[in-house]
């Protein structure tokens, strides 16, 4: 039997399917065509979408590539099985999310560098909200396709930043607060409007409202109340 040409007319350079393949994407000798990066974006993006709204157990790789406009056989092409794809969202998803918290500048004020934290989180909830849900359902489940992310990159993150906070809180520049726990807060209250979307937008009850702006403003006093000396 020939086999079936790749999505950019060629036959492709390994297998399409396979245990012992790439955990991120298709085995590919040559830089990708424009074709294949378009592809592979468009794929991703899909996932994004249905994983967002499924869960990864309730994702399947038709679904995906039903949203991609795709064939199953084009998209196995790419990327080796469904958890080939989450694992590539979500290697990307905990890069930005690891980004606000590494910006914030040891030698800044500490009030102004806590609420810059805390609004660039509230940013990233509402600007990738399918990401954050992402996000929320691989911890719902055990976190079994990123826990040693988790305990390696972002809690030795978590502890450098907690080490600043407590150095702020020792000079009398921040209030005595446990420092992972200020950190953990932050999370919880700037994730929720991304997370728990349809129920904030309910109880406001202003469906077409955007809710960041009054929640800014919000947890600016909030924190700013809490942390100064």
């Amino acid at each position: 039997m020939t086999p079936a040409l790749g999505p950019d007319g060629r036959l492709p350079t390994g297998p399409v399917r396979g245990k012992h393949r790439s955990a991120v994407a298709a085995p590919m000798a040559r830089p990708r065509t424009r074709i294949q990066q378009r592809n592979s974006e468009t794929i991703l993006e899909a996932a994004l979408e249905v994983f967002s709204q499924q869960g990864f157990r309730g994702a399947t790789l038709d679904q995906i590539a039903e949203v991609a406009g795709l064939s199953k056989p084009n998209l196995l092409y790419y990327f080796a099985s469904k958890e080939a794809i989450h694992g590539a969202l979500l290697s990307g998803l905990l890069a930005t999310w690891l980004n606000p918290l590494r910006a914030m500048d040891p030698d800044g004020d500490p009030v102004a560098e806590l609420l810059g934290y805390v609004r660039r989180k509230l940013e990233l909830s509402r600007d990738f909200p399918r990401e954050s849900r992402l996000f929320a359902n691989e911890m719902l489940q055990g976190a079994p396709r990123i826990r040693a992310a988790l305990e390696g990159e972002l809690r030795d993150l978590v502890q450098e930043k907690s080490a600043v906070l407590q150095r702020w809180m020792d000079e009398g520049r921040l209030a005595p607060v446990h420092p992972v726990h200020l950190i953990f807060s932050v999370w919880a209250l700037t994730q929720h409007y991304a997370d728990f979307d349809v129920q904030v937008r309910a109880v406001l009850g202003k469906a077409a409202a955007d809710p960041f702006p009054e929640a800014g403003q919000f947890l600016e006093v909030l924190f700013r109340r809490l942390l100064e000396p």
